[in-house]
């Protein structure tokens, strides 16, 4: 079920799938079709919830190109969801630039955050990462840097910059084009009207703009939720040894590895990522 909420000073467009009577599990993403509906259908039990960033898909939308908030104000809002919903603690996933905010929920706000699951991310912000972290891979920094220019305006070409720009994440042989291109049509079906909203939703672009600090890192190992850390194995953005070091960094956390996955979550991985999942945030 979609709804919007007025969390704050905006609104932000929630859905929620499952008994409000099962635990609460906040997917944090860029938007609702950031965790495919597939995957949501997989993980029973669980009153799941998942929500449009701001300026992204159909939450409020200012100016993606400039955002007036920070990072902080983007947890703000995700325990702001919970608020709303009247849940007082739930589990927390964030997915990609996602897990920056669950990391920050959990690290502000442990007594809401019963678990905590983090899939394809790192422990430092956009920019330079720390020496001992492995950056973007050389693959994926030369296609962003000769990618064909995507037409913002024209959807078959913002799809196919899309699909372009899915198989290099995906650092696999295994990339299913139709898949990828069907998931960029869900995000960008939830797009609004200004146009850099999109380019938000697909590429998170938002995050690059925001201000991020104070760092986190060194608070990792005050983060008292039980953590399971996800990650692809060929994951070319952000690589796998981001994953290792949150794994480390965080008291207990147990890190899973999916062997032929990149910086994605493909249908081929659904079931043993939900299956991570529901073990994971079991009763």
């Amino acid at each position: 079920m979609e709804t919007l909420l007025r969390v704050g000073g905006v609104e932000l467009c929630v859905d929620t799938a499952g008994s409000p009577t099962d635990p609460a599990l906040l997917l944090i993403g860029t938007t609702v079709a950031s965790w495919d509906d597939e995957l949501v259908e997989r993980l029973t039990g669980r009153y799941v919830i998942r929500y449009d960033l701001r300026d992204a898909g159909r939450s409020t939308t200012v100016d993606p190109d400039s955002p007036g908030y920070s990072l902080r104000d983007l947890v703000t809002d995700a325990v702001g969801v919970l608020d709303a919903l009247g849940i007082a603690r739930a589990h927390v996933a964030g997915l990609a630039t996602g897990g920056f905010i669950a990391q920050l929920v959990a690290l502000d706000h442990p007594s809401r955050v019963a678990s905590l699951v983090l899939i394809g991310t790192r422990p430092v912000a956009p920019g330079p990462v720390d020496d001992d972290l492995p950056d973007h891979s050389p693959t994926i920094m030369a296609h962003f840097g000769g990618a064909a220019a995507v037409d913002w305006s024209d959807r078959t070409s913002i799809l196919d910059g899309a699909v372009a720009t899915a198989r290099v994440l995906s650092g696999s042989p295994h990339f299913d084009a139709v898949e990828a291109r069907a998931h960029a049509a869900g995000v960008l079906d939830r797009a609004g009207p200004h146009p850099a909203s999109a380019r938000n939703g697909l590429m998170s672009t938002v995050f690059a703009r925001l201000d991020c600090t104070p760092r986190w890192r060194m608070r990792l190992s005050e983060i008292s939720a039980p953590t399971l850390v996800v990650h692809g194995a060929a994951d070319p953005f952000f690589p796998v040894g981001n994953a290792q070091a949150l794994a480390r960094e965080i008291p207990g956390a147990t890190l899973r590895v999916l062997d032929g996955v990149g910086a994605e979550l493909p249908r081929r991985a659904h079931a043993q990522v939900a299956e991570a999942m529901l073990t994971h945030t079991a009763p």
